[in-house]
């Protein structure tokens, strides 16, 4: 330790240097004396008032089942195999147009629900779903 004297001054500053706050503080100044004109100067304009809530019209939904024994049922009304074209026509000239949900019995033959998906998709009808219950 021989090459230190009492008269070093190696003493810790005990203050900020403030120059550098003080520059950034005078930079934001400047911003914001040129901001504030460019928003006072902006033009008046009393805009309309208008709902932006999408209006949601569900479409109704069209159960037609199928019994075990080939029958069809449109909701709880028996529909023969002639009128089901011609109401299901009627179903999908509406706006919205309803789905049409296919409940097939379990023990009925393919060919009666293939035969109700055909009349669906001929009288335009575009949404059809099959409704099943799941195994327990």
């Amino acid at each position: 330790m021989a090459g230190f004297t009492a008269d070093d001054t190696d003493e810790v500053m005990g203050e900020i240097n403030m120059v550098p706050f003080i520059d950034v503080m005078l930079v934001l100044l400047i911003v914001f004396i040129i901001t504030v004109p460019v928003m006072k100067h902006a033009v008046n304009v009393e805009l309309p008032k208008a709902s932006n809530e999408k209006e949601l019209i569900k479409p109704e939904t069209l159960n037609l089942s199928v019994q075990a024994d080939g029958s069809y049922f449109l909701g709880e009304e028996k529909v023969s195999d002639d009128a089901l074209p011609g109401i299901l026509k009627t179903e999908a000239a509406k706006e919205p147009q309803p789905d049409l949900h296919i409940r097939g019995d379990k023990d009925v033959r393919y060919e009666r629900v293939a035969q109700a998906m055909a009349a669906a998709q001929q009288a335009g009808l575009k949404k059809i779903g099959f409704i099943t219950e799941p195994k327990h």
